[in-house]
């Protein structure tokens, strides 16, 4: 399979996954800016996982730019990672409609965990099917992003059930380490081209 097909896939699900979050934001019933922040939960819930789905697009983006093949397990971890990322919009939805309560803040920590380990599973059948020498293997590095962000998830889901809003925090604080995804895949890539006939 080319991997252009499972890239194409991806960003559909993905697209499709955005869509669906923001479909179930209701409109307030009266048409006043008060209103409307009574919707300031719902609103938070969308924009932290709005943020989140942006981050695995964008990284999946750069993380495929540097692979060359595709095998079965490959395949299959993607749809791995795919459906963990479909369960954003309901752990979304149920969290906002809750005014981040326990329950919900904890189970969106697992979902979030849950697409995490997916991520990383991914990245290492990438690594196996692609050889310790490989541009991949040099873009990826130790992945020391990828482990602290499962830490931080590990200990989100945790507290949750005393302080909902640290788990919040601890799930911001994951989003701004992978707001700006990692340039090394682009240095490589521009590196190679670099290297290629003049």
């Amino acid at each position: 399979m080319k991997k252009s097909r499972l890239e194409a896939f991806s960003d559909g699900v993905i697209a499709i996954i955005i869509t669906i979050m923001v479909l179930e934001l209701r409109v307030p019933h009266e048409p006043t800016l008060a209103a409307l922040a009574l919707l300031w939960p719902t609103l938070l819930s969308y924009l932290m996982s709005y943020v989140f789905i942006g981050i695995y697009w964008n990284n999946h983006h750069h993380l495929w730019q540097a692979v060359e093949k595709v095998n079965g397990p490959v395949l299959w971890a993607n749809l791995h990672l795919l459906f963990w990322l479909s369960l954003v919009p309901f752990v979304t939805a149920w969290m906002g409609e809750n005014h981040f309560a326990a329950a919900p803040v904890a189970v969106y920590g697992v979902v979030l965990l849950g697409s995490g380990v997916a991520y990383y599973v991914m990245s290492r059948l990438l690594l196996a099917s692609h050889g310790p020498d490989s541009l991949l293997a040099r873009a990826l590095g130790s992945d020391f992003k990828g482990r602290i962000s499962l830490v931080c998830y590990v200990s989100a889901i945790a507290v949750a059930f005393v302080l909902p809003w640290l788990s919040g925090l601890l799930y911001a604080t994951v989003a701004v380490i992978w707001l700006v995804p990692d340039r090394r895949i682009e240095r490589l890539l521009a590196g190679r081209a670099g290297d290629g006939p003049g």
